[in-house]
C-alpha cells in the first residue's frame, strides 16, 4: 500500500535484502584486502618484479623475501657463451643455468628455478617460443622466466649495440625454489655480475683462446662440475685402493723379513765363531788398511745420504715426475731408499769390523805359504 505523501515505504522484503547484502559486501571487502596483503608473500612464479620489497632493483640487490632476503652460495648461477669483447651488432647465444648445489651433487635439493637478467638496456635479448622467458615486469628491456623451469636452463640470444658504447655490464639473479608456492627459507637465491669489453679491446691478432666465449658462474664451486660415480666405478676404485694397500704391506713384510734373515744369519755366524774359537781368515796389514778405509768411507757416505733423505721434505718417485706426463701413476720410493741406505751403511760398518778381526787373527801355516 502506498502512503498518501507519495513516497514508497520500505517493505519487509526490501529490508531483508539490504540486511543480507551488507554482510556480503563486508566479506568481499575483507577478502579483497587479505588478497592484496597476501600478494607480497606469494612466490612470483611468473617472474620477479623489477623492484624488490625494499624498493631496490631486484636484479642488483636480490630478493627480499626468499631465504629471508639473504644470498646463498648453495645456488649455482651460470652463464655460458659470454664473449670477452663484443662486436657492434653481433649476436651471442647465452645459456643461463640456475640450480641447487645439493641437487647437482645428487642430493634431495630444490628442482625448480627462475631468473632475472639485465644489460642495463644495452643491446637487446631475444628467444625462441619454446623458452619460458618473458620481458621483466616493470623493465621491458630486461628478461625473466615466465614459468619456474624444472631443469633451470634457458637459451637466449643477446644482440650487441650497433655502435661502441663502452663496456657493458650484466646482472643476473637466480632463484632455486622448492615449488611450494611460498617464498620461505627453503628457497635460495644468488647474484652473478659480469661485463663484456668494448670493440677494439682485444686484438684479433691474439690467440683464438683469448677471443673465445667464456663460462661465468657463482655459487658452490665444489658442485659445479660434479660427476656422479656409478657403482661399478666406486667398486673399481675400492679394488684399486685395496690392491695398492696389499702391495705396500706385502713389500713391507718382504723387506722386513729379508733384513731380519740377514741379521739373524750374521748373528748366528758370530755366535758359532766364538763357540768354536773360529773367525775370519788372517788378512795382512798391507791389505787390511785399504780395505778398512774404503769400507769406512762407504759406510759413512751411505749414512749421510740416509740422514739427508730423512731430513728432506721432498719425496723420491719412480719414474720421476719430471719425465712423465701429469696424472701418470708413480711410486714413492722415499722410505724404501732411506731404509736401503741405512742398511748399506750398517753392512759396510760390519765389514770394517770383520776386516779388523781378520787383521788381528793369528797366522797359520797355510797363511805363511
Amino acid at each position: 500500500m502506498n502512503p498518501s505523501n507519495g513516497y514508497e515505504s520500505v517493505t519487509a522484503e526490501h529490508s531483508t535484502i539490504v540486511t543480507m547484502n551488507s554482510p556480503v559486501k563486508r566479506l568481499i571487502a575483507v577478502l579483497a584486502v587479505l588478497a592484496l596483503l597476501a600478494v607480497p608473500a606469494m612466490g612470483m612464479s611468473s617472474g620477479p618484479s623489477h623492484e624488490n620489497g625494499d624498493g631496490d632493483p631486484t636484479v642488483k640487490y636480490g630478493c627480499s623475501c626468499h631465504n629471508n632476503g639473504a644470498t646463498s652460495a648453495r645456488v649455482v648461477v651460470m652463464v655460458t657463451g659470454v664473449p670477452v669483447m663484443y662486436e657492434p651488432g653481433g649476436v651471442y647465444d647465452f645459456t643461463i643455468t640456475v640450480a641447487d648445489a645439493l641437487t647437482l651433487s645428487g642430493g634431495d635439493g630444490n628442482k625448480k628455478a627462475g631468473f632475472l637478467m639485465t644489460s642495463e638496456s644495452n643491446g637487446n635479448f631475444s628467444w625462441s617460443d619454446d623458452q619460458d622467458i618473458r620481458q621483466a615486469d616493470g623493465a621491458p628491456d630486461d628478461i625473466s622466466h615466465s614459468e619456474p623451469d624444472s631443469d633451470g636452463v634457458w637459451h637466449v640470444a643477446w644482440t650487441a649495440p650497433s655502435e661502441d658504447v663502452g663496456p657493458i655490464y650484466f646482472w643476473l639473479v637466480g632463484n632455486s625454489v622448492d615449488g611450494g608456492g611460498l617464498p620461505d627459507e627453503t628457497d635460495y637465491w644468488n647474484i652473478l655480475s659480469f661485463s663484456i669489453n668494448p670493440p677494439g679491446t682485444v686484438s684479433s691478432e691474439e690467440s683464438g683462446a683469448t677471443l673465445d666465449t667464456r663460462t661465468i658462474s657463482v655459487g658452490d664451486y665444489d658442485t659445479l662440475f660434479v660427476i656422479e660415480e656409478t657403482d661399478a666405478q666406486r667398486e673399481a676404485e675400492r679394488q684399486e685402493a685395496l690392491s695398492h694397500s696389499v702391495f705396500l704391506q706385502g713389500n713391507m713384510f718382504f723387506w722386513t723379513s729379508l733384513v731380519a734373515l740377514i741379521f739373524g744369519a750374521l748373528l748366528q755366524r758370530e755366535i758359532l765363531e766364538r763357540r768354536y774359537d773360529d773367525g775370519p781368515e788372517f788378512l795382512a796389514m798391507e791389505l787390511a788398511y785399504p780395505q778398512a778405509i774404503w769400507r769406512s768411507i762407504l759406510s759413512i757416505a751411505s749414512f749421510l745420504v740416509a740422514v739427508n733423505w730423512t731430513a728432506s721434505d721432498s719425496a723420491i718417485y719412480f719414474p720421476p715426475k719430471a719425465v712423465v706426463e701429469e696424472g701418470t701413476n708413480v711410486t714413492d720410493l722415499t722410505g724404501f731408499l732411506i731404509g736401503c741406505a741405512f742398511f748399506t751403511s750398517a753392512m759396510f760398518a760390519y765389514g770394517v769390523y770383520r776386516t779388523i778381526l781378520a787383521a788381528r787373527a793369528e797366522q797359520t801355516v797355510k797363511d805363511r805359504l
